[in-house]
C-alpha cells in the first residue's frame, strides 16, 4: 500500500479494500497559485464502485472498541509526525496559505483524538418496566449497531479536516465507508487514507475513490446498499443528492451566509478582530465564514475605520510564504465569480474601501460598504474573503436582516447585553449562535450543522456523526 511521493508531482492511486488501483482515466490536480501540476489520481468507473461496495459488505472480523481506539490514536500520532508533509500538500493542492494548512492539520489531529475517545464509550440506556402500574418485572436495554456502509462525499475547502470529520466517526462507530473527495482536492484525502491503513485500519473499512458523476457518484448515492450519504458542499448539490438518494439516511452540511451582529455596546477591539478572523481565515472559504457584518449605526463609522486598518494585517501572497495570511481561492473561475459579485455591488452603489483587485485565483481581503440588502453578494453565498459592512438601526433590524437569506448555518453577535444575546440565541434561525465569538466557533466533538438551505438539521461533529452512522437496537430481558 506504499505510495511513491514526488514533491513536484504526486502520482497517487485510488484505494479499494486496502489495495492501490491505478486503472482508469487520469485526473490532474493543479496548484491554484501557479497552475503547476501537483499530482494525479485515477478516475474510476462503475466496476470499481461495485468492488468498493462488495469490499465493505464482504468485510472481515469487526473491530472491537479498543481496536478502533488504537487505529484512531495511532493515526493521530502518525499525522503529527508528518505534519509538514500534509501542510505542504494541502497548500499546494488547495492554494491555502501554510498558516491555515498547519492549523487544519492540528484540527484533524483533534478529530482523530476525540473519535478515539468516543470509540471507547457506551451510550446505551436501561429502562425499568415496573415504573408503570401495568409494567412487569423486566428491563429494556438499547445498544448501537454500525451502519453497513457510509458514502462520504467531501468538499475542497477543508480537504483534510472535512474528510476526517466523516471517516474518523465512521471508524469509531465501526461503520465501513466509501470516501469520494472533491475532484479539486483528492490528493490529501488519498494520502490520509494511506495513513489510516498504516495505522491499522483494515482495507474493507475504507475505500477512497474519485470518479465521474454519471457513472460513479450518482450510482454511489443511489445504491440501496449505502445506508447513509454524508455530504458537505453546496445547497444545490445537496438538494440533488436528496432527490437521488432514495430511502436512506442523509447528513447534508451545506452552504452558509453567516452574519456577525455588532451591537452598540460591543467591545470594539473584539468586534474588529472577530469580523476580520471570521471573514478572511481560510481565504474566506468556510461555510461558517462571516459573510455579512451587521454594525449598529451609532458605531459604524468607528468600526469601519478600525476594520479597514485591521484588514491590512491579512496579507495576500504566495501560499508557501509563512508571512502570507490569504492564499488563493480554489481556482480562477471561483475568483472571477467573486470579482463579478463585488463589481455588481459597486454598480448598485457599494464602495470598496480595501482590496478588490483580483490576481488570477487570488482575491485579497476586501472591505465593502453601502451594499444594498438585495445585492446578490448579500443574498447568496460569496465563497471568498469579502467583508461587506451593513448598517443596522437596532436589534430588531439586525435580526430581520440576519434571517433574510435562505441559509441558516451559523451566526455570531458581539454584545455585553445578556438580554440581547439571549434574544439572538432564540430568534436567529441558524444551527449555531455564538456570543462574542465568530459564527464558526466550535470544537471538533461538539454538534455542528444548519437549517433551511444549510442542511436538514442533522448534525455533524464527532459525537453526533457517530450517532448518525449507527442505529439503535432495543432488547428486553425478563430479569429485574
Amino acid at each position: 500500500m506504499s505510495v511513491t511521493a514526488n514533491s513536484a508531482n504526486l502520482e497517487l492511486p485510488a484505494f479499494i479494500n486496502g489495495e492501490a488501483v491505478t486503472s482508469g482515466e487520469t485526473l490532474e490536480v493543479h496548484n491554484p497559485w501557479d497552475s503547476s501540476v501537483v499530482g494525479t489520481v485515477p478516475m474510476l468507473g462503475a466496476s470499481h464502485l461495485e468492488q468498493a461496495v462488495n469490499a465493505a459488505y464482504g468485510g472481515g472480523t469487526p473491530l472491537t472498541k479498543y481496536q478502533r481506539h488504537e487505529v484512531l490514536t495511532r493515526a493521530s500520532v502518525l499525522l503529527g509526525e508528518r505534519t509538514e508533509e500534509f501542510v505542504e500538500l494541502l497548500s499546494r493542492e488547495a492554494g491555502l496559505c501554510v498558516f491555515e494548512t498547519r492549523y487544519e492539520v492540528g484540527r484533524t489531529q483533534d478529530v482523530l483524538r476525540f473519535a478515539a475517545m468516543e470509540s471507547l464509550k457506551d451510550d446505551g440506556e436501561i429502562f425499568s418496566c415496573d415504573i408503570s402500574p401495568n409494567g412487569p418485572q423486566r428491563k429494556i436495554f438499547t445498544v448501537r449497531e454500525p451502519l453497513p456502509l457510509v458514502a462520504a462525499i467531501t468538499p475542497f475547502n477543508h480537504p483534510l479536516n472535512q474528510v476526517a470529520h466523516k471517516i474518523a466517526p465512521a471508524i469509531a462507530a465501526g461503520s465501513p465507508a466509501i470516501l469520494k473527495p472533491s475532484e479539486k482536492t483528492p490528493l490529501v484525502a488519498t494520502k490520509f487514507t494511506e495513513l489510516l491503513y498504516e495505522a491499522g485500519l483494515p482495507g474493507w473499512m475504507l475505500s477512497c475513490v474519485v470518479g465521474p458523476v454519471e457513472s460513479f457518484v450518482t450510482p454511489l448515492i443511489a445504491d440501496p446498499r449505502v445506508s447513509l450519504v454524508s455530504f458537505t458542499g453546496s445547497a444545490a448539490i445537496g438538494k440533488t443528492i436528496a432527490k437521488t438518494a432514495g430511502y436512506k439516511k442523509l447528513c447534508l452540511e451545506l452552504g452558509g451566509n453567516s452574519p456577525l451582529i455588532i451591537l452598540e455596546d460591543a467591545d470594539m477591539d473584539l468586534a474588529v478582530t472577530l469580523a476580520a478572523e471570521g471573514a478572511y481565515r481560510n481565504s474566506g472559504q468556510r461555510c461558517t465564514a462571516v459573510k455579512r457584518i451587521l454594525v449598529h449605526e451609532a458605531i459604524e463609522e468607528e468600526f469601519t475605520e478600525r476594520f479597514v486598518a485591521k484588514t491590512a494585517d491579512y496579507v495576500a501572497g504566495d501560499p508557501a510564504d509563512p508571512a502570507t495570511r490569504i492564499g488563493t481561492v480554489i481556482d480562477e473561475a471561483s475568483a472571477l465569480r467573486l470579482e463579478e459579485a463585488y463589481t455588481d455591488a459597486v454598480s448598485r452603489g457599494a464602495k470598496i474601501l480595501a482590496g478588490g483587485e483580483r490576481n488570477g485565483a487570488q482575491i485579497p481581503a476586501t472591505v465593502i460598504t453601502d451594499v444594498p440588502r438585495d445585492a446578490p453578494m448579500i443574498v447568496e453565498e460569496s465563497f471568498g474573503p469579502l467583508a461587506p459592512i451593513m448598517r443596522i438601526a437596532d436589534l430588531d433590524d439586525a435580526l430581520t436582516l440576519a434571517n433574510s437569506t435562505a441559509y441558516g448555518l451559523s451566526s455570531g453577535v458581539v454584545t455585553n447585553d445578556m438580554a440581547a444575546a439571549m434574544r439572538c440565541v432564540r430568534e436567529l434561525r441558524t444551527g449555531t449562535v455564538n456570543v462574542n465569538q465568530v459564527p464558526g466557533f466550535r470544537i471538533e466533538c461538539s454538534p455542528f450543522g444548519g437549517v433551511k438551505d444549510s442542511g436538514l438539521g442533522i448534525k455533524e461533529g464527532v459525537i453526533e456523526a457517530m450517532k448518525t452512522m449507527s442505529t439503535v437496537k432495543t432488547f428486553s430481558l425478563p430479569w429485574a
